[in-house]
């Protein structure tokens, strides 16, 4: 089922989502399908639970081809429950972003350029990946969801933040939901 998702500005965008304490359940399968239908409907590359209203420590990403991000390497799909991430480098990126609860807007964003995150699939089996690039980005970027913070809390220079249209003017970029 496809899911309202929260707009900046909702206070539930803004608080920690709680460790996932069973897995394999009905009611987990059924999260991550609501998740998975929503993200393909508005052609989002992640999805944090926060996002639609539920206050647990689960992500969702990936990215094939993606017309919102046509330049990107592809992501696998990937559920992550419970995560953690570790840099493994002080070394920063910064690049434009967007967000499904941010629309029509992007932001220039430090980022980990590498990391190691961690965490459990909807089964508890564990999952591990050393990752870089826009990996690292999306990746970091849905793991924010679940401590609150959304990606213009991050950006260091407000002049490169601002609404698609008038930031690319000339740019196709795809309409946002």
């Amino acid at each position: 089922m496809i899911r309202e998702v929260l707009r900046m500005g909702d206070e539930r965008l803004l608080r920690r989502a709680s460790e996932v304490e069973r897995f394999g359940t009905p009611e987990l399968a059924a999260l991550l399908q609501d998740m998975r239908d929503t993200m393909a409907q508005l052609n989002g590359a992640g999805l944090a639970a926060p996002q639609i209203g539920v206050g647990l420590r689960v992500v969702i990403f990936g990215v094939k081809a993606n017309a919102r991000y046509p330049d990107a390497e592809e992501v696998p799909d990937t559920v992550l429950i419970n995560p953690q991430l570790q840099p493994l480098t002080q070394d920063l990126e910064e690049d434009w972003e967007g967000c499904l609860s941010v629309p029509g807007m992007r932001g220039w964003v430090p980022r980990w350029s590498r990391l190691r995150y961690a965490g459990w699939d909807d089964q508890g089996r564990r999952l591990e990946r050393s990752v870089s690039g826009f990996h690292a980005r999306v990746v970091q970027h849905e793991c924010d969801h679940l401590d609150g913070i959304l990606y213009p809390m991050r950006i260091r220079e407000l002049s490169k933040f601002g609404f698609n249209d008038a930031l690319f003017p000339d740019a196709q970029l795809p309409p946002e939901q």
